[in-house]
């Protein structure tokens, strides 16, 4: 999910935007169509005031649609139509308001004020895209039909928030589409992290991503050269030390004093031993690829290692199942360990290693003192505790190269007199 957090993060700010844009297009269309239906429904006053004067004064009915018609009302005559909208229309708005008629009346007693109160509801309904009104009155009611009003329409509105949504769609549709040259750069450095080094990051355009491409590929070509050279460098100093090594081997074996023999054989076998460290050291430091990694079954390799050490079968235990399978570069985990196997040996009081799977992790263990440094120490090249001890200090150093480029490390405790060293 890290690895698209651009990407969701403009999906996450479309979804909003689109959510709020809706929103308040729905807030709007809410209050603009009680704003209609408010402005409409003063319309009932006249209605009102018609029907209950027809109330009031006992005018006919042909009179109460005379009156009506004069404001293009209609009234609805047909009692099923009329059961039909009252129970299937939709309900805009409804008011109960009370009338009182004052009057001046004779009688016996004198004159009087005659009032007279009458109760009405009105209702204002929708039903197939018409406007009604519904009078009631405690002892009759009417529904009329306005020929004029029509239902609230949101055409309008619906067409501003669709080209609304387009833009912002168009929008972010092209800043993804500006978005994709940024996962291509990336998908062509991971290929470049995996060894791929003649990929070209060179794109065109002016934009910042196209700037940094271009840097990258500028980048990338300083490196490849830096490499070369490097490999170049190695290989030839390699092969120049060599060579006197070689020589100097054939020239100890003419000198007259076994001795000096004993002592320029040693020395040239052990400048030999560092010329080949050095050349594993190079190998590890510029493997950039996994193709030569395969599935090894652990026995196999923990074998080929103490056939490497030349060291007696019993000097190591193994305490490993033969089912149990890695995957790895074959020569260079061997080569890991072979040297923790020498070190096991060669610092322990017993000479003696016990090699084991704890816990999922391959462990070294050996009987002796603890470790005088932290293990950081130890993983340097050129370091040792014993200057004396026939090592170059590069074991360790080497074995922490090996794991790295297999994904693991070295980690290192002592328990009860047992130094642990462990592939994890």
């Amino acid at each position: 999910m890290k690895k698209h957090a651009v990407l969701i993060t403009v999906l996450f700010a479309l979804v909003v935007t689109l959510f709020s844009v809706s929103a308040v297009f729905w807030e709007f269309y809410k209050l603009n169509e009680q704003r209609y239906i408010n402005h409409i429904f003063t319309k009932h006053s006249t209605i009102t005031q018609i029907y209950r004067h027809h109330q009031q004064q006992l005018t006919s009915q042909i009179m109460l649609e005379a009156n009506l018609a004069v404001y293009k009302f209609v009234v609805e005559k047909d009692k099923s139509r009329q059961k039909i909208i009252l129970k299937n229309a939709k309900l805009l708005k409804s008011k109960d308001f009370k009338s009182v008629n004052a009057s001046l009346k004779l009688s016996q007693m004198g004159v009087y004020t005659q009032k007279i109160i009458t109760d009405l509801t009105a209702n204002m309904l929708e039903f197939n895209e018409k406007i009604y009104f519904h009078i009631k009155a405690p002892s009759s009611s009417v529904v009329i039909l306005d020929e004029e009003l029509k239902p609230y329409k949101y055409y309008s509105l619906i067409y501003s928030y669709m080209i609304i949504v387009t833009i912002i769609s168009v929008s972010f549709i092209l800043i993804l589409q500006r978005l994709r040259p940024l996962i291509r750069l990336r998908k062509k450095i991971a290929l470049y992290g995996d060894g791929d080094m003649e990929i070209s990051f060179k794109t065109k355009g002016s934009d910042e991503i196209a700037l940094v491409s271009n840097e990258l590929e500028a980048t990338r070509g300083k490196i490849n050269n830096i490499l070369e050279s490097r490999t170049l460098f190695l290989r030839n100093i390699m092969h120049e030390l060599k060579t006197p090594i070689a020589k100097g081997t054939i020239a100890t074996q003419m000198l007259n004093s076994q001795k000096q023999i004993d002592r320029f054989s040693s020395i040239f076998g052990r400048l030999e031993s560092l010329v080949n460290e050095f050349a594993l050291i190079e190998e590890v430091t510029s493997l950039v690829e996994r193709s030569d990694f395969k599935e090894y079954r652990l026995i196999d390799i923990i074998d080929g290692a103490i056939d490497m050490a030349m060291v007696e079968t019993d000097c190591v235990s193994v305490n490993i199942d033969s089912s149990y399978k890695i995957e790895a570069n074959y020569r260079l985990y061997t080569t890991a360990i072979k040297n923790m196997i020498d070190n096991g040996i060669k610092y322990s009081t017993n000479s003696h290693v016990i090699i084991s799977i704890i816990d999922n992790e391959l462990c070294f263990e050996s009987i002796g003192e603890c470790i005088k440094h932290p293990l950081q120490y130890y993983i340097e090249p050129f370091t040792k505790d014993n200057p004396s001890k026939n090592s170059f200090g590069l074991g360790l150093y080497l074995v922490d190269s090996i794991l790295k480029s297999h994904n693991q490390v070295l980690a290192h405790e002592y328990k009860n007199g047992v130094n642990r060293f462990i592939f994890a």
